[in-house]
């Protein structure tokens, strides 16, 4: 049975735009106001495994990963790899942030991710090798939100729109889309709506061809909402917001992906687009580099500037009551 848990991503396959530092610090704001959350490290980059944890430890879980002692997420898939047996049970760490906890990455996952497109077309011919090995990570992660009883699960993925990505959002009952307020935030929202559309269709043909009883991803991701955010960019510190590209985003939000989920399902609705801005991140500066060097949540850095640090705590807990109250 699906543990109740909400799973979400911050997703855009558009790269530097601050993905992982936005998901751990709203899973941080949403522990601070009692949720229990799961985080997934499942880009192969691992930038948010080394953000949680110390190099040493980073080390000695690659390390062994291949070994019985392994608890990274390729630890689990690698019998579904290698064609030996299911995912391997692997037990979630605690993190430094209180009622967060981790599934950590593994540069491996890239194993695993070659596999699944030939796992997604064995779906397609009733083989049950296929329906398993591509439900496995969901499977895993339910797991873990069994055993934890976790209230939000959120997937850190790689800024691509591949296979693993794929199963990610399939797995997701909502997403959340990161943009800088530029023309390539905007240009990526065309091919991130139709690439959803195409995804959720053929699951519902896997759906139907799926023996009965089988452990199955939903497959229908929801728009939950967008974050403008000014993180720096090739390059470019976005200290003022753009109107025109603020205008523009919330354009292509609405025809590019409200409108085309819409079509697959009509309940998919919002009134008006800009009531789905989940909040609005400035460019935090050098707390973000401190953040990262402690692993600890903007608000929590130590040495850094006060003000920043504040203004960081109030937008955070903004957007966690709004995915509380958006996300039932």
């Amino acid at each position: 049975m699906r543990h109740k848990a909400k799973r979400l991503t911050v997703f855009n396959h558009k790269g530097g735009i601050g993905k992982t530092t936005l998901t751990l610090n709203i899973a941080a704001a949403l522990a601070s106001q009692g949720k229990q959350v799961l985080l997934v490290d499942s880009d192969p980059q691992c930038n948010l495994t080394s953000l949680l944890f110390s190099d040493d430890v980073v080390n000695d879980l690659l390390d062994n990963s291949d070994t019985d002692r392994g608890r990274t997420l390729w630890s689990s898939l690698r019998p579904v790899v290698e064609g030996t047996g299911k995912a391997k049970t692997v037990s979630p760490y605690e993190t430094g942030v209180r009622r967060v906890h981790l599934l950590p990455g593994d540069i491996k996952l890239s194993n695993f991710e070659l596999v699944l497109n030939e796992l997604w077309l064995e779906c397609f011919s009733r083989r049950i090798r296929g329906i398993n090995g591509t439900n496995a990570l969901s499977s895993l992660v339910n797991e873990s939100a069994h055993h934890l009883d976790v209230d939000y699960v959120f997937y850190d993925t790689g800024p691509n729109i591949g296979p693993l990505n794929r199963i990610i959002l399939l797995d997701c009952d909502y997403f959340i889309v990161p943009a800088a307020c530029d023309l390539f935030s905007v240009r990526a929202l065309n091919t991130m709506g139709q690439t959803l559309a195409n995804w959720i269709r053929d699951w519902e043909t896997v759906v139907g061809l799926a023996p009965d009883g089988a452990y199955l991803m939903p497959g229908r991701p929801r728009f939950l909402g967008y974050i403008p955010q000014r993180f720096k960019t090739y390059g470019q510190n976005l200290v003022s917001m753009h109107a025109h590209y603020l205008s523009q985003l919330e354009k292509h939000l609405y025809s590019d992906i409200i409108l085309v989920l819409k079509k697959l399902d009509p309940s998919v609705s919002v009134s008006r687009i800009a009531s789905t801005k989940l909040g609005e991140v400035q460019d935090f500066g050098m707390n973000v580099q401190h953040a990262q060097q402690q692993g600890v949540p903007l608000w929590k850095v130590k040495g850094g500037n006060d003000a920043l640090t504040r203004e960081a705590e109030r937008v955070f807990n903004g957007i966690a009551e709004k995915i509380i109250s958006k996300a039932k």
